[in-house]
């Protein structure tokens, strides 16, 4: 394999000094000729410069990591979508670091984290502990969390106990009492918690209204469509199943649609389903979904703009919590019946 040029390469192409190279690659002061060599050897060598390089010269990558477990999930996806059109309008690149088990996580945020080849990180989902905001500290790293929480960084996530009471209240107003809850099992040693915060506001809201809180009606498993089939076939069959069912993302209120269809069970008129996070496939269900509508998209926009603050010396808030709002469709009715 072909060996990438160097600024040692670019700099005896040019017959100038490696020093030279750095000043036009920097808009420092060289002369005419010199900058006119160097940058056709640049061409001529295709070199492009490492972003260690450049931060030793300008103290500046101009590159952000985003930090992001299981990217391919739609709702990272939307979370990712966001960050990337709010960089689109900057300078910077971002380099993602994909979690997909509990090595890359400590990787990423321990010993492997991207502090000295970027100028911030974003972390999504993860809380870090305290060593390693320890060590943030140290590198003097910006760093901002999003859809997570440690006291010592600045914050942005999801009202996800008051969008559980949100999406329960309005199964509980159509009449529905026997309402099931749907989530994710948290993965060991990374710490998710926006599940369990929205079957918080799951419980809440049944307690508030009197109804009982009822364990056979409660499924949690890995995140996913297959998942969420099975187990919400498991609550279809049982000697009385629910008139309803909230899950806890609208990946998982997709399966249990399917699920609803492949047991004989029309949507709304013998099952009603609420979703979390109104990602884009929410709109062109059938019927369509209704959701707790989190705009990922948005939050992750935020969550950068957030970071650069930091890069530009602004605290901020500790923590900024992100309203939630109930989007009403056609999958909700009261039980038994059609909707309008």
């Amino acid at each position: 394999m072909r060996r990438s040029a160097t600024i040692a390469d670019v700099a005896e192409r040019a017959g100038v000094g490696p020093s030279t190279v750095s000043r036009v690659l920097n808009d420092g002061q060289v002369s005419g000729k010199a900058r006119a060599r160097v940058v056709a050897a640049i061409n001529e060598l295709n070199y492009r410069p490492r972003a260690s390089a450049r931060a030793l010269v300008t103290g500046s990558t101009a590159t952000l990591s985003l930090v992001i477990p299981f990217f391919t999930h739609p709702s990272a996806v939307e979370r990712v979508r966001g960050v990337l059109a709010a960089i689109d309008a900057t300078d910077y690149d971002v380099v993602i670091c994909n979690v997909n088990n509990v090595g890359q996580r400590d990787e990423y945020l321990g010993r492997g984290a991207p502090l000295d080849r970027s100028d911030g990180m974003l972390i999504v989902s993860i809380a870090p502990r305290d060593d390693e905001v320890d060590a943030f500290v140290r590198a003097g790293a910006p760093v901002v969390v999003l859809d997570a929480f440690h006291p010592r960084l600045p914050c942005l996530r999801i009202d996800d106990v008051a969008g559980g009471v949100l999406a329960t209240r309005h199964l509980i107003k159509l009449g529905h009492e026997r309402i099931a809850f749907l989530g994710d099992r948290p993965e060991p040693g990374l710490g998710f918690v926006s599940s369990d915060r929205r079957r918080d506001g799951y419980r809440h809201a049944l307690q508030e209204a009197g109804l009982p809180v009822l364990p056979e009606l409660q499924r949690i498993g890995p995140h996913g469509r297959e998942v969420a089939h099975r187990l919400t076939t498991e609550l279809l069959t049982l000697d009385e199943p629910p008139t309803a069912i909230f899950a806890a993302s609208d990946t998982q209120a997709l399966g249990v649609l399917e699920a609803a269809g492949f047991e004989g069970f029309s949507v709304p008129d013998d099952l009603s389903v609420v979703g979390f996070d109104d990602l884009d496939i929410a709109r062109v269900l059938y019927p369509p979904l209704t959701t707790v509508a989190a705009d990922p998209a948005a939050l992750g926009a935020a969550a950068f703009e957030r970071l650069l603050a930091r890069i530009g010396g602004e605290e901020g808030e500790p923590e900024t919590v992100v309203p939630v709002e109930l989007v009403v469709r056609g999958s909700t009715a009261p039980p038994g019946r059609v909707s309008s």
